[in-house]
């Protein structure tokens, strides 16, 4: 059975999104299931859109050191 959870839901724990840098050196900003994601010129627009997404909870962001990459599922 799966249950499906509505993200607006105030029981639900807001994402955790990784920030770092992919091997291109460009900065990604990913959730950790891979709910959501992108790539940004630099380091300050990748944590605004991972605050943008996580209902602004930087303690919810983790900042990676080694390269991370964006991952896009085939349709």
């Amino acid at each position: 059975m799966i249950q499906v959870l509505d993200s607006r839901s105030s029981d639900c724990a807001p994402p955790i999104v990784y920030v770092g840098r992919n091997r291109a050196g460009n900065w990604v900003a990913r959730e950790t299931r891979g709910a959501f994601g992108g790539l940004f010129i630099d380091r300050l627009e990748a944590l605004k859109y991972a605050l943008s997404r996580n209902g602004r909870h930087p303690e919810n962001i983790i900042e990676v050191a080694r390269e991370i990459e964006l991952e896009i599922p085939s349709p």
